[in-house]
């Protein structure tokens, strides 16, 4: 097979593969014209479980919210910045625990009312009082006053200097409240059970480039251009999502020209593609594979030491795995915290040494190795399949004489297997819910009440790590320029820890036809439809 590589001006350096091969075989070009004012076709699974902005959780919600409502600020091209959406500026205090929003006073919703002060407090009191989407990123909120129709001041129980990358949440956007009220949507106490959801299913109430059109679960989901949106047009004007959960099913509909993209493909199947007019994109993403080890699971043969934990981590060959599992479509993943993310510039690369990793059993008192038992949830993700990573972790932890029993599960049953008595070895992924480090330290350090220092055990052990809290307190309350330094303290005793270890971060593949312009990975929308057009 023979994949060339051309080179595209994106901002991290990233590749563009125009993969050719022949394992599906070459059709007849779409009929249709390029350009013509005709909808732009997205075959991907859709998770939807909602429309509703305050109750959806889902990536496909994510591309749709993104798409039809606005936050007050969106995340840069370059994945780090903070770039004006509702609100043209913002300013904090000294220990980030206030903000003030100033609106653009341009910014209008799709029946053209202006977007006011209002409808943020309001959007985002339904969001917290409803406790549905990403309820948790908007809990530290004290207060809210509108001073004025275009000012919105925020009072934080405490410092967080994070707040920004949490209202660029998709749940966090905001919606024309006369017209949610209107319609049955309530931002008080009762706002979980108000009964607007089936409204929300047939209308959007936002103020992005896009309005919805039409809905039909488990089939389509088709949006249309928003002519009163006050910034740049999109540049289609409309958008199809047709449900096509396979990769296979998905790879075959753009193959065909029956799709413009195809945002599920895994690796192994775009290599099978074989139009000239097909383009793949593999898009460094903040996704990654980990492995947790349990010192406190009720399985364990011996206590698992930091010398036991320290020698399963060098006994795993880390470059093999991204090239066993993504076919290399896919980075090292040093910390529990993404690459190029807040803290992470300089960490140093996970070391394979099995002759380490011997020394470090012997000194354990285990000369012979060690058997332990792998429960891990038998699914996909990101285009990597657990069982096969769990195999090939397994043949890697065998050269250090670690002899791992593996036993998938059902994720249901795999969750309720490591918040009980838990298992030795295990493996997940994690995406993250805003850019923002702390929320990584959050669910995997060794703090008391976080995830893993429950799962593990480690709460319970009396095997916390004090530094990492106090780190994090520092790194939230930190002006910018000191703050990185406090997270990359903070991952460097993750790493140290060695409860949880990355495996591999996998890319994004996104397959499109040559003649879609503007395809990109973004944390928030994970592709901005307004940003897409068709070359003329």
């Amino acid at each position: 097979m023979n994949i060339s590589l051309k080179s595209r001006p994106y901002p991290n350096g990233l590749r563009v593969a125009a993969i050719a091969a022949s394992l599906i075989a070459p059709v007849a070009a779409p009929t249709f014209a390029w350009g013509q004012d005709r909808p732009l076709v997205i075959a991907r699974n859709l998770d939807l479980n909602s429309l509703d902005p305050s109750r959806a959780g889902c990536d496909t919600c994510m591309i749709y919210l993104t798409a039809t409502y606005e936050t007050l600020v969106h995340l840069g091209k370059d994945g780090r910045s903070v770039e004006p959406g509702l609100a043209e500026s913002w300013e904090a205090n000294e220990d980030n625990s206030a903000f003030v929003f100033k609106l653009n006073p341009k910014a209008v919703f799709a029946d053209g009312t202006p977007v006011e002060a209002k409808d943020v407090i309001w959007s985002w009191n339904r969001l917290i009082n409803g406790q549905g989407g990403n309820a948790w990123t908007l809990g530290t909120i004290k207060s809210m006053e509108a001073p004025d129709s275009h000012t919105v001041k925020v009072q934080l129980t405490q410092p967080d200097g994070e707040f920004l990358g949490k209202v660029m949440v998709s749940s966090s956007a905001i919606i024309n409240s006369d017209l949610a009220e209107a319609h049955g949507a309530r931002a008080g106490k009762d706002a979980g059970t108000d009964p607007a959801e089936p409204w929300f299913l047939s209308n959007s109430a936002g103020s992005g480039p896009f309005v919805l059109a039409a809905y039909s679960p488990n089939a389509e989901l088709r949006l249309k251009r928003n002519d009163k949106y006050w910034g740049q047009p999109a540049g289609v004007s409309e958008v199809l999502f047709k449900q096509v959960k396979d990769s296979v099913a998905q790879a075959q509909l753009i193959q065909n020209g029956d799709v413009d993209i195809a945002m599920q493909i895994d690796p192994d199947t775009a290599k099978t593609l074989s139009s000239p007019d097909i383009v793949v994109d593999s898009l460094p993403s903040a996704n990654y594979i980990y492995m947790a080890l349990s010192p406190g699971a009720k399985a364990n043969p011996v206590p698992m030491t930091k010398e036991i934990r320290q020698a399963i981590g060098y006994a795993v060959d880390y470059k093999g795995l991204v090239e066993f599992t993504v076919g290399g479509a896919g980075r090292l993943q040093p910390s529990p915290v993404p690459n190029e993310w807040p803290g992470t510039q300089g960490l140093p690369e996970p070391e394979y040494n099995i002759e380490k990793a011997k020394e470090l059993l012997e000194k354990a008192g285990l000369k012979d190795g060690l058997d332990l038992e792998a429960k891990f949830p038998n699914m996909n993700y990101y285009g990597v399949d657990m069982s096969t990573l769990m195999q090939k972790l397994q043949q890697d932890l065998s050269k250090a004489n670690i002899r791992i029993k593996l036993e998938p599960l059902t994720f249901p049953v795999w969750l309720d297997t490591v918040r009980g008595d838990g298992t030795p070895l295990t493996a997940s992924f994690y995406a993250p819910d805003y850019y923002g480090t702390g929320q990584y330290i959050d669910n995997f350090g060794m703090i008391p009440g976080t995830r893993w220092a429950k799962r593990s055990g480690a709460e319970r052990l009396g095997l916390l790590n004090a530094k990492e809290k106090e780190l994090l307190d520092k790194a939230l309350a930190a002006p910018e320029a000191k703050r990185d330094g406090f997270f990359k303290q903070a991952a460097l005793e993750m790493i140290g820890d060695r409860v949880i270890i990355g495996l591999v971060n996998p890319d994004n593949i996104y397959v499109y036809n040559k003649h879609v312009q503007g395809v990109r990975y973004s944390l928030n929308d994970l592709m901005p439809l307004r940003e897409l057009s068709f070359r003329q």
